[in-house]
């Protein structure tokens, strides 16, 4: 009852933003919606979203993870039933908000849920392996569900279809999850200042690369966002530093499973939201691949997404959890390598690097994702949720402003129009190629640091052991 509580909560997450692009053009003509009003449509849930989870990851550090993933499953039920009433794409665009809001609460919370639900480190990797697959099945199929409701039915009923499954997960949760012990709770108070700035600074780094890629780098807009995020993130800092009860203390994250973990994590998010973004480009632009035909180029990535969760548990019991880590991080950086290298010379160099991937991908979101759960004491998992939800967040937005930043500066004219000359083409297949290369070496410094500071996690006694006996059962479960 619990799992299928937690899976429903991360099928919303995955789900909704996959099966709602499909319906963007008819968004558009029925509510008479600009370009940027459809980019917000989708980017409104996701600043609310990245922006938010931090602050509200530690209220429910405080007042009972379950208790803050009911509410937040109300919410989304109301926003999704609101979505009846809507009428301008302003109110689509706040009803988006909401439900950013919504999972904002819910999400972080799912993964904390079931570390405290399995202590058993075999019988947790199962569980996260299966609530990530049923996840990543809405992913997958979210875009072609969507298309075939859209030919019998209101653009509405896509996201219409959140209140079933917020309801099923409601129900779930309250019967299959106990309530919260008060031990597991920290009742140190809210840094309210530091939840302000600290949430400023997301919203403000998923804003940027957004304007970035719409305003281009000329505009005045993009710097001044940059500069204003940056002093948000300068006061993050100093409050933290000052704080007698941090939002996020930084030992926290200088501890060596949970650094190593949030780089492994942030190094698969980078590269996958920017090979998906270049490979689409290519496809359907430089290729002259139709819609459908760049939907079945992407399969390969799609089936090894779902089928790889089978081989999770068999291959974390073969060589353990630190090997799998690095070793399927260093698995997405290889298959972005063979994009950047081989990519423009046909189509089986892309396959390959889409497998490569996705399969890297699949594990490392697992096991990354349960070692910096595992670096936590028991009264801050949900705020380390949050941590890897926020470092996969940041990093999709990197890699795909990143990549539109390039091309925009290296392609003349407009890129969406048909019958390029030889010299745009040229000009396309080398911005990919930049972009490409850029990426995998960001990447691979990603995944080199968190190697480094995994080993030096294995070398140095953990936290709260003692140096004569050896380290605490807590962390030996994950060490």
């Amino acid at each position: 009852m619990a799992l299928a509580g937690l899976s429903a909560v991360f099928l919303f997450e995955m789900l909704d933003n996959s099966v709602l692009n499909v319906a963007l053009p008819t968004i558009g003509r029925e509510l008479a919606a600009s370009t940027t009003a459809l980019q917000w449509v989708t980017s409104s849930y996701a600043v609310v979203f990245g922006g938010l989870m931090i602050a509200l990851s530690a209220v429910a550090d405080r007042v009972g993870r379950r208790r803050i993933m009911v509410v937040g499953l109300v919410l989304l039920a109301l926003a999704s039933l609101a979505t009846l009433f809507v009428t301008t794409v302003e109110q689509l665009i706040a009803v988006r908000a909401l439900m950013g809001l919504a999972a904002a609460m819910t999400t972080p919370g799912s993964l904390a849920l079931a570390f405290r639900l399995f202590d058993i480190e075999g019988l947790r990797v199962r569980a996260l392996t299966l609530i990530s697959t049923v996840g990543l099945v809405g992913l997958a199929l979210g875009p072609t569900a969507g298309g075939l409701v859209l030919s019998v039915a209101p653009w509405q009923v896509l996201l219409l279809a959140n209140a079933p499954i917020a309801l099923v997960a409601l129900v779930c949760i309250r019967l299959g999850v106990p309530a919260d012990r008060a031990d597991e709770l920290t009742r140190e108070p809210v840094d309210v200042l530091g939840a302000i700035t600290g949430t400023l600074t997301i919203v403000g780094a998923l804003v940027v690369p957004t304007l970035i890629v719409e305003q281009g780098t000329g505009s005045w807009m993009p710097l001044a966002a940059l500069v204003a995020t940056a002093g948000f993130a300068a006061l993050f800092v100093l409050r933290q530093r000052a704080a007698r009860h941090p939002l996020l203390d930084f030992a926290l994250i200088a501890r060596p499973l949970v650094s190593s973990g949030l780089a492994f994590k942030g190094a698969s998010g980078l590269a996958v939201a920017g090979l998906s973004y270049l490979v689409t480009l290519q496809l359907q632009l430089d290729w002259g691949w139709t819609p459908a035909q760049a939907a079945l180029g992407m399969l390969p990535h799609v089936i090894v997404l779902i089928a790889g969760g089978a081989v999770i548990s068999p291959l974390v019991s073969r060589i353990g959890l630190a090997n799998a880590a690095w070793l399927s991080a260093v698995v997405v950086v290889l298959g972005l390598g063979v994009y950047a290298a081989f990519g423009h010379l046909g189509y089986g160099f892309v396959a390959a690097s889409l497998v490569l991937v996705a399969a890297g991908m699949r594990i490392v979101g697992v096991v990354a994702g349960n070692n910096v759960m595992g670096g936590l004491p028991a009264d801050r998992t949900t705020i380390g949720a949050a941590l890897i939800d926020t470092a996969s967040e940041l990093t999709t937005a990197i890699g795909i402003a990143l990549a539109g930043t390039v091309i925009a500066a290296l392609f003349t004219g407009s890129i969406t129009a048909g019958d390029w000359s030889e010299v745009q083409t040229q000009e396309f297949r080398a911005a990919t190629t930049i972009a490409a290369t850029a990426l995998t070496v960001i990447a691979a410094l990603l995944v080199g640091a968190g190697v480094l500071w995994a080993r030096r996690g294995r070398s140095a006694p953990p936290e709260g052991s003692d140096p004569d006996t050896g380290p605490g059962p807590a962390i030996t479960a994950t060490a």
